[in-house]
């Protein structure tokens, strides 16, 4: 019989007991994980973050790792923790503990996901009966297909066809414009739906829905002829979009303007000028350009964009038809803003007149277009010529005004129906 080293023994027993240590401490990182994941998936229906989980694992160890030192130096002073078998045991845990904590939390989050599953109804139908049984609910179903709002961009087919024939419920204690709020939220903040176009009655009937998008990204404030293009200049530090900008090029000793434009962004060193698209084939790749920030206001035009952008309400045109209901009717009586009028001129020239802003009493005639600003409600109103009319020639206020807008609300196929008798 051989007999080993007394050295020999003593390592292969320290390294024996680093390895269990080190599983130890793997099993404590991986079912930390798994009980966060577990938890985070409970409570949020949703798959804990990677990193959450590992540094959540990690952090138990070096929790113990820690107390640990901190009582063996209590007890029986230094432990030499600078030695390079200390150094390579914390490693070798943190790593291990690491990809047990990974592991765990795969494992936490697949068993919340069955478990969850299970405890929770099947169908949508099954919830339906229970909360309409007790009587706490309106239940509102989406229709099988929904249209676009005219004067927005239209919504990606996809995201329709997810919407269409889904239920949605709310409490049932909701009068019929709070009932209208949670649904038109409940579509903008869940689906990403920028507007939304409803007739919905107080028991969660929809008459009608229809939505739209909103755009995103400077496009869609650009003038038509100009382009937005990113140069390496030196704006200034106080630079804001907006502010009127002269593009000047270094080319050697000498220095030449190139074009003027806005400034529309800064990161740094690079800015997003607005141009006309032709100064812009002037300029060159890599050039040395420097800006030269103009006094002045902000444009008005581009101002106005911005607004209609973040607001619910867009610009449509309206043609008045011979025998039209709007044929008579005041630009006060409507219930938009018209913004603009144009208005064929009797001079034998085929010329228009445009009036800007026309005034109160200015009544609509048979070949007018108007140029009108609303919410998709109203224009849809305005458009389908659902306007009610009085004796004067008036029309009933919108549901914010008094009650003949609720009164001459009718549906799409009787508003269909009524415009073309009136057409005959």
């Amino acid at each position: 019989m051989v007999a080993l080293p007394v050295a020999q023994v003593v390592s292969t027993e320290t390294l024996l007991q680093a390895l269990v240590r080190i599983v130890g401490f793997a099993l404590l990182a991986s079912g930390t994980a798994a009980a966060a994941a577990f938890t985070y998936r409970w409570y949020s229906a949703d798959e804990i973050p990677e990193g959450v989980a590992v540094l959540t694992g990690a952090t138990i160890v070096a929790l113990w790792l820690n107390t640990q030192t901190a009582l063996q130096r209590a007890i029986i002073g230094d432990t030499g923790l600078l030695e390079p078998r200390t150094a390579v045991y914390t490693v070798a845990t943190f790593v291990v503990s690491a990809i047990a904590a990974d592991a765990g939390r795969w494992v936490g989050d697949f068993v919340a996901r069955d478990v969850f599953a299970v405890a929770s109804p099947r169908t949508i139908t099954e919830v339906t009966q229970l909360v309409r049984a007790a009587g706490r609910v309106v239940t509102v179903e989406l229709p099988d297909e929904i249209g676009d709002i005219d004067g927005y961009d239209p919504v990606d087919e996809s995201a329709k066809a997810e919407l269409e024939g889904e239920t949605f419920l709310f409490p049932r204690r909701l009068t019929r414009e709070e009932l209208r709020e949670r649904f038109v939220a409940r579509l903008e903040r869940d689906h990403g739906i920028g507007h939304v176009d409803v007739d919905l009655a107080a028991n969660g009937t929809i008459d009608y829905l229809a939505v739209g998008s909103r755009p995103a990204g400077i496009g869609p404030t650009l003038a038509p002829g100009t382009v937005a293009i990113a140069l390496e200049a030196d704006p200034a530090a106080d630079a804001s979009p907006g502010d009127a900008v002269r593009i000047w090029l270094r080319d050697g000793d000498a220095t030449r303007r190139v074009a003027g434009g806005e400034l529309r962004a800064t990161a740094g060193d690079v800015a997003t000028v607005a141009l006309d698209a032709d100064a812009a084939s002037d300029l060159e790749s890599g050039g040395d350009y420097r800006l030269v920030t103009l006094p002045g206001s902000h444009d008005a035009e581009r101002d106005l964009v911005s607004v209609l952008r973040a607001a619910d309400e867009t610009v449509t045109t309206v043609s008045v038809e011979p025998n039209d209901l709007l044929a008579g009717m005041t630009v006060d009586s409507l219930p938009v803003l018209v913004l603009a009028l144009e208005r064929a001129v009797d001079d034998g020239d085929g010329s228009d007149e445009s009036l800007a802003l026309p005034a109160g009493n200015v009544r609509l005639a048979v070949g007018d277009v108007a140029y009108v600003l609303g919410r998709p409600d109203t224009l849809r109103r305005v458009t389908d010529r659902t306007v009610a009319r009085t004796v004067d020639g008036s029309h009933g206020q919108t549901e914010d005004g008094d009650e003949n807008a609720e009164r001459n609300r009718t549906a799409p196929d009787e508003r269909r129906t009524r415009d073309r008798e009136a057409e005959h």
